[in-house]
């Protein structure tokens, strides 16, 4: 395969490529042989006619049709990869020249693609960088919450006989229904007034509710064959009940910790506190730092490519204030993507197998995936290499950058930047396009976890 790139504009290429007849043999001769499967022709078994015989009954050129559109893809991507270009929307393709359909076999297959893409860029000196963050601050209410945190944990629910507030704790049965039909019903479900995380409208409904009452309301409905619907929720009141947060005394500290008094529970919190703003203040410095880093790159993108996500994202009626927002995120989203994979190609950054693992079992838990499922496809899987990826080489340069904060002290964020994958693991393969994965390493981990 031969390739060339002609810029037709800065952020605008086109692509050509040019496939002789000797690498389109094998390609060939795989299109003879499924056609041959295919047909059923007097004096020959099937799956045994000749290449000869299939292009006096059907032209050399379904032959080559199907060859090309195996090809092209293929080639296309190749091409892509070996001049370096960062496509961000689909390519726009023409066939320029194919095989001979006719007369002697020969010939090559060449192609062109126009691309929107984003020219290559200068990384910036990623030496002697300096970052600020805020300072940490433990707070009395800080350490109260994440006790009140706690405490919610062993909390109980106490029958009341006033209206329902926000913050109560409700017992209903629910039905919907859209038109004469029940679409949905619910017993005994516990809902906290306020919390707004079941319908539209169903926490006006319900406040200042008592035990018993029953309530009408309407609410749109938010997925399903009745999606958009306006349904008629008909609830009944069962419960209303107040959460009763145990004290934190030494008792409480015996029964939820290891510790004897609550003045120790108390003591660890505000250990377990500051440890959380030790991760904010890590992740505050990475945002910092990749920020710094993108504004001194001069990333060019296709205005054609932003536009269109811009129309994709926003409706026709909006103004112009909702279209510029909308604009700048998609500008900086994808700024910030471009940067990245570019830093991961300048640091040379690697996965190691047990790594994306890792991610890829806290990804399905944390987003209640099935991990079987995203194994099976190669598309998830090359994203979250790629995710992966982008998160380590920009925690390699975190870990050589000096993080001050506002007082001017150093903060080690060492804890944070350490590359776990040193130790000897088999690494992620990529071939051709997909990633060799050990599925049994990932079903004995999970069984584990």
């Amino acid at each position: 395969m031969k390739s060339t790139v002609e810029y037709l504009e800065p952020t605008k290429a086109r692509l050509t490529v040019t496939v002789d007849y000797d690498e389109l043999k094998p390609f060939m001769a795989e299109a003879y042989k499924e056609i041959a499967g295919q047909v059923n022709i007097p004096g020959f078994r099937k799956g045994n006619v000749p290449p000869r015989i299939i292009d006096q009954r059907f032209g050399r050129g379904a032959v080559i049709e199907q060859v090309v559109n195996q090809v092209v893809p293929e080639q296309l991507n190749n091409a892509i990869v070996e001049n370096k270009l960062r496509p961000l929307a689909q390519p726009e393709i023409e066939v320029d020249e194919i095989p001979a359909t006719e007369g002697e076999p020969g010939g090559a297959l060449v192609f062109s693609a126009n691309m929107d893409v984003v020219p290559a860029f200068e990384l910036p000196s990623l030496e002697g960088r300096t970052v600020e963050v805020d300072l940490i601050d433990v707070t009395d209410e800080d350490v109260q919450a994440e006790l009140d945190s706690l405490r919610g944990r062993f909390a109980t629910l106490k029958n009341l006989d006033r209206p329902a507030e926000d913050g109560d704790f409700l017992t209903l049965d629910l039905k919907a229904t859209v038109g004469d039909e029940e679409i949905d019903s619910l017993s005994d479900v516990s809902y906290e007034l306020g919390s707004g995380s079941m319908l539209p409208g169903q926490d006006e409904a319900l406040r200042g509710a008592s035990a018993g009452e029953e309530i009408t309301f309407n609410s749109s409905v938010a997925g399903g064959d009745h999606a958009g619907s306006e349904a008629v929720i008909d609830v009944k009141v069962t419960a209303v009940k107040e959460r009763e947060l145990p004290e934190v005394d030494d008792d409480f500290a015996l029964m939820v910790s290891e510790f004897d008094t609550a003045e120790e529970l108390r003591e660890d919190t505000v250990k377990t506190v500051r440890e959380g703003k030790k991760g904010s203040q890590a992740l505050q410095a990475r945002d910092r730092l990749l920020e710094q880093l993108i504004a001194e790159a001069e990333i060019l993108l296709p205005e054609d490519v932003v536009e269109a996500e811009v129309a994709r994202r926003v409706s026709e009626d909006a103004d112009e204030e909702a279209r510029a927002e909308v604009r700048e995120r998609i500008v900086a989203d994808i700024r910030q993507q471009v940067f990245l994979d570019t830093l991961v190609e300048g640091r040379e950054v690697e996965v190691a197998q047990q790594e994306l693992i890792d991610f890829m079992m806290h990804t399905a838990q944390t987003y209640g995936m099935d991990l079987g499922t995203m194994l099976q496809d190669q598309t998830q899987i090359q994203n979250l290499y790629a995710e992966l990826a982008r998160t380590k080489a920009l925690v390699s340069v975190l870990g050589e950058t000096t993080v001050k904060d506002t007082n001017g002290e150093v903060v080690d964020l060492s804890a944070f930047t350490a590359d776990g994958s040193k130790a000897e693991e088999p690494e992620v393969v990529e071939e051709e396009g997909t990633f060799a994965i050990d599925i049994e390493d990932i079903a004995d981990e999970d069984e584990e976890n």
